[in-house]
């Protein structure tokens, strides 16, 4: 059984202060001396970041298109093991969730999965009075999500405080906090959301330090940590990554961190770790050397685009990651990996190793995808089925090589990727603890290298 306290923070929409207010959650109850679990709603990458840097735990994803509606509550149990408190931010409007698929993947639908109070953000720079008429739409429009009090964000002063607290009264739903409206904590974004934390390193810290200080200043802690505490257990087992490896050494994998190379799930590395392997992590932009040993390369997701003149600068480490492309070892690249791999970004060299070109478009590419493997390769046998999620601003051509990684199911779009010798990359996210095979897979040709 599962008893952990816990709380989801959701809003009618997007720019409604989730992120403020959840990060500003965790910093403050942490700063309280409880052993806070970060949790995020859905695909994104870099909340959970700054997550992190407010509880000194791992940010960890809560997505129920790409693992399952069943290992929501798992994965769930397994970050929140051990821990006082589990904040849960929501994504997108409470109620929004894979587009034309109901309420998957929404935070309604976790919330539900994991029998956890919901507690709505509301921005109430141009209401007063209406503001009971949007929660009260909210609170009843599924009876099995318990919204179970408002934080009111951007409020103008004490007397636009007092017109919503009135309003409120009839709703019968608390007013757990307001924070009044003042200069954005310093979160700056760009073309994909908020600035990675790792990109930002003193300056994140003094903004999550000042979420912290906001949500102090106007919640009531000892409220929501006594909603959180009406959560009733859950009799889902926690999930767990460890299985019986291979005696003998553990073959090295090398895993592309710092600025550049930020996206990454934590069960990643939990998965290649039980599946024997030893996990080792790089800074394309800083190491000129490969970690010793390496038998396999992951290079996941980020803003290569952004650092392309000093990736291109770092020649020892781009023939470094050639040779080994090139000998057969196992090579996984999703989206800036698939980017580094390529033979030039907007114009700078990259590594070569596949005949392709990218560079930075206007358009956004979003949205989940239901793919199919084309062939055999270090992640999985040709017709495994998998699902994902694609986000970015640059294009690749031509987007698929001879032996193409994925079939998408999507209209107009027929195949992605490339897979060669032991290599396969491409722009599509995967969760690889929705098919644990994923790791076993691809670190057993390590171990005979």
């Amino acid at each position: 059984m599962v008893s952990t306290p816990r709380l989801v923070i959701a809003a009618p929409a997007s720019n409604s202060g989730k992120t403020t207010v959840a990060t500003g959650l965790m910093a403050a109850f942490t700063a309280r001396g409880l052993a806070v679990s970060p949790h995020k709603v859905g695909p994104d990458y870099i909340d959970p970041g700054y997550h992190s840097l407010a509880t000194g735990r791992p940010g960890r994803n809560l997505d129920a298109y790409m693992c399952g509606p069943e290992l929501v509550a798992p994965l769930f149990a397994h970050g929140a093991a051990g821990c006082d408190l589990a904040v849960v931010e929501g994504v997108m409007g409470l109620y929004d969730g894979a587009s034309g698929q109901g309420e998957l993947a929404s935070t309604a639908q976790v919330a539900k999965l994991l029998k956890a109070p919901v507690v709505l953000v509301v921005d109430a720079s141009s209401q007063s009075r209406s503001v009971a008429a949007l929660v009260h739409g909210f609170a009843s429009w599924d009876p099995q999500v318990r919204i179970g009090g408002v934080i009111l964000n951007k409020v103008a002063s004490d007397r636009h405080e007092a017109l919503l607290r009135d309003a409120l009264d009839e709703s019968g739903l608390p007013v757990l906090g307001v924070i009044r409206r003042a200069p954005q904590v310093a979160t700056p974004s760009r073309h994909l959301g908020l600035v990675p934390v790792a990109e930002r390193q003193g300056d994140a810290v003094d903004a999550v330090r000042a979420m912290g200080e906001r949500v102090l200043a106007g919640c009531d802690l000892d409220a929501l940590m006594a909603l959180a505490r009406t959560a009733p257990a859950l009799a889902d087992e926690p999930w767990e990554p460890a299985y019986a490896s291979a005696e003998g050494p553990r073959p090295v994998v090398a895993v592309a961190g710092g600025a550049a190379f930020t996206f990454a799930y934590a069960e990643h590395a939990e998965l290649l770790t039980a599946a024997g392997a030893e996990v080792v992590v790089f800074d394309p932009l800083r190491d000129e050397k490969l970690p010793a040993g390496t038998a396999g390369l992951v290079i996941g997701g980020g803003f290569p685009e952004m650092y392309a003149p000093e990736l291109s600068a770092n020649e020892p480490l781009r023939r470094a990651v050639t040779e080994l492309a090139l000998s057969g070892a196992p090579v996984a690249a999703e989206c800036a990996g698939l980017l580094y791999l390529a033979r030039e970004l907007d114009g700078k060299p990259m590594c070569g190793v596949l005949d392709a070109e990218a560079r930075m478009s206007e358009r956004l590419t979003l949205g989940y995808r239901q793919a199919v493997a084309v062939s055999d390769s270090p992640l999985a046998a040709a017709g495994t089925r998998m699902r994902g999620h694609e986000f970015h601003r640059t294009v690749l051509e031509p987007g698929a090589g001879p032996v193409p990684a994925w079939g998408m199911h999507q209209p107009g779009r027929r195949v992605e990727g490339y897979v060669q010798r032991g290599v396969h990359a491409s722009y599509l996210h995967t969760h690889w603890a929705a098919s644990p095979g994923v790791a076993r897979r691809f670190v057993e040709p390590c171990r005979v290298r």
